[in-house]
């Protein structure tokens, strides 16, 4: 019996270490030419490769080594349309939400395939969005460029001195 369980012990120990270990991230978007965005997988995986999935097929498949920058970016705007059709639906409260905001994570990806260089946008769950950051730096080595508010303001921590 003891060595009944240790073999299968051994074995899967043999069969976890077989599988490459990868960090997913399930609420991100991707950007299309149009503007269009369709609900994808972040994957960072062991064996050097980021990839981007999209209805259960790999939309895009970057390796580690053709990274050439990674950039993050957020936008604010009024909630103008959500608050006209609460107003319609309730008295009051669509003004309430017209003069609220909401902010928007953007993920760039620059990278290179077959020396033609090629850009992917994302578009990241506000609670995922630190956490896409830290995997992107960890996983990839690459650091994170922060470009601020699109809208023309830049993050403070962004100023420079001259």
């Amino acid at each position: 019996m003891k060595r009944i369980v240790s073999v299968l012990l051994m074995i899967f120990a043999m069969l976890s270490h077989s599988f490459a270990e990868q960090t997913a991230f399930r609420g991100v978007k991707v950007a299309d030419a149009k503007g269009k965005q369709a609900d994808a997988s972040l994957i960072f995986s062991d064996n050097k490769t980021m990839i981007v999935r999209v209805a259960d097929r790999d939309f895009v498949t970057v390796p580690y080594d053709q990274l050439d920058k990674v950039s993050y970016e957020y936008t604010k705007k009024h909630r103008i349309t959500q608050g006209a059709l609460v107003m319609v639906a309730s008295l009051g409260a669509g003004a309430v939400v017209m003069m609220t905001k909401s902010k928007s994570h953007w993920l760039y990806i620059d990278y290179h395939e077959q020396n033609a260089p090629k850009t992917l946008v994302l578009r990241m769950d506000k609670h995922e969005y630190k956490n896409i950051i830290a995997a992107v730096t960890a996983d990839t080595g690459k650091e994170v460029q922060f470009l601020g508010d699109a809208g023309g303001k830049k993050n403070k921590k962004q100023k420079t001195s001259a």
